[in-house]
């Protein structure tokens, strides 16, 4: 029992790390270090820079956390055989 939950908490990490990864990427580095490169080119009318530091960040991290959702929901069907969202009885 004690190595099937050090192997889903090793996996909930990783999935953890690379989705906030991808975050830091997005708001971080698209955001800030990549601006002016990415200013560019255009989405919407708008510099692509400009636009992921006010809107696409935020954008990126909503559908980071439905990500999340989709792949926590498919470990726990891994390791416990149903989603836990449904009632325990």
């Amino acid at each position: 029992m004690k190595s099937s939950q050090d192997s889903y908490w090793k996996e909930n990490l990783r999935i953890l790390l690379f989705l906030l990864l991808i975050w830091f990427l997005v708001s971080f580095g698209f955001g800030i270090l990549l601006s002016d490169w990415l200013d560019q080119f255009q989405l919407g009318g708008f510099k692509l820079g400009f636009w992921f530091a006010q809107q696409g960040s935020i954008y990126i991290f909503i559908i980071l956390i439905f990500i999340y959702i989709h792949l926590m929901n498919k470990l726990d069907k891994k390791y416990f055989g149903k989603d836990n969202s449904e009632d325990p009885n």
